[in-house]
């Protein structure tokens, strides 16, 4: 069996190639940025072509924090658009019998309920910070939904929560709040600060999710013979920014004080996925919070030593 991972050289795209690098008689397809363009039809055509993979997993797109979304929209909306637009229509032409494509939560509405449920899809405004990208992410799994629809071929999505992993970006204003996190602590032990500040009051409630849990619930949705259009992918539990700031600050070995800022804004209160569809067709996360931060921080300290730390 032959398959192409889009992205494979992401945080997501390498959990990807590490669960699918266990199966016996599984060919990986790897191509990286220079190699295909995948805003070229013409070249994502050409690829699909030559080499024929059975299935395909899009995991590729163009990312980044709240500054570079609201700073470069037309970058996000086009290259996400044609990155879907390009992989789902390239793989019908070629034959390509199964696809996954990967979106993410931001593609619900801003004021979903809590948790949120995948019927809640298009019911909302969407948060103003990342709207291009989610309606990219959006318009990919619509697309993948009616090649379903039209052509009986077997493509559907799912939407990840917030993820975290090896392979993660570090960068103290463009990463997320739990690498971020990591490396501040990190940063803080060393120099030997008596104390952290963090942002807000540490009250709203978030979800995480490690990557390799969510490369196993990809290969589990590849096996399943009718999988549902779309379908969210988390650990259906959430923690408090406070209790997730603690808990870094524990693995990380910092014994500072933590000092919170309630100047700098909470954001949303809370942001958490119904996951009862995919529980009930029997996968479940396996990778608890504290023991996903202990293996994220030991690769990011062995990212920092080779050199390789995305920062």
């Amino acid at each position: 069996m032959k398959l192409f991972i889009a992205g494979h050289n992401g945080m997501v795209g390498g959990a990807l190639v590490r669960r699918f690098s266990r199966d016996q008689g599984t060919t990986l397809l790897l191509r990286t940025r220079r190699e295909l363009d995948l805003t070229s039809a013409t070249a994502v055509d050409a690829f699909y072509a030559a080499e024929k993979p059975d299935i395909a997993i899009i995991a590729a797109a163009k990312v980044g924090g709240i500054h570079a979304n609201n700073t470069y929209p037309a970058e996000f909306l086009f290259e996400n658009l044609a990155i879907a637009a390009n992989t789902i229509h390239g793989a019908y032409r070629a034959g390509v019998r199964r696809l996954l494509f990967l979106g993410s939560s931001c593609i619900y509405p801003k004021h979903a309920p809590q948790p949120m449920p995948e019927d809640c899809l298009l019911t909302g405004p969407l948060e103003p910070t990342n709207e291009a990208y989610a309606i990219a992410k959006i318009a990919g799994l619509k697309l993948a939904q009616s090649y379903r629809k039209q052509y009986g071929v077997l493509y559907h999505s799912a939407m990840p929560t917030n993820l975290y992993g090896p392979g993660d970006n570090y960068h103290l204003q463009n990463s997320h709040v739990l690498p971020a996190l990591i490396r501040k602590f990190h940063e803080a032990k060393v120099a030997g600060h008596a104390e952290v500040v963090a942002w807000g009051t540490g009250t709203p409630k978030r979800e995480f999710l490690h990557v390799d849990d969510l490369a196993d619930a990809c290969a589990f949705l590849l096996g399943l013979d009718n999988p549902p259009d779309w379908i969210n992918v988390g650990t259906g539990t959430d923690v408090t920014i406070r209790e997730l700031t603690e808990c870094v600050a524990e693995v990380t070995g910092f014994t500072g004080k933590i000092v919170w800022d309630s100047t700098k804004p909470d954001g949303t209160p809370r942001k958490l996925m119904d996951v009862s569809r995919l529980s009930g067709l029997g996968w479940t996360a396996k990778i608890a919070l504290r023991a996903g931060v202990e293996k994220t921080y030991a690769s990011f300290l062995s990212e920092q030593a080779a050199g390789s730390l995305r920062a």
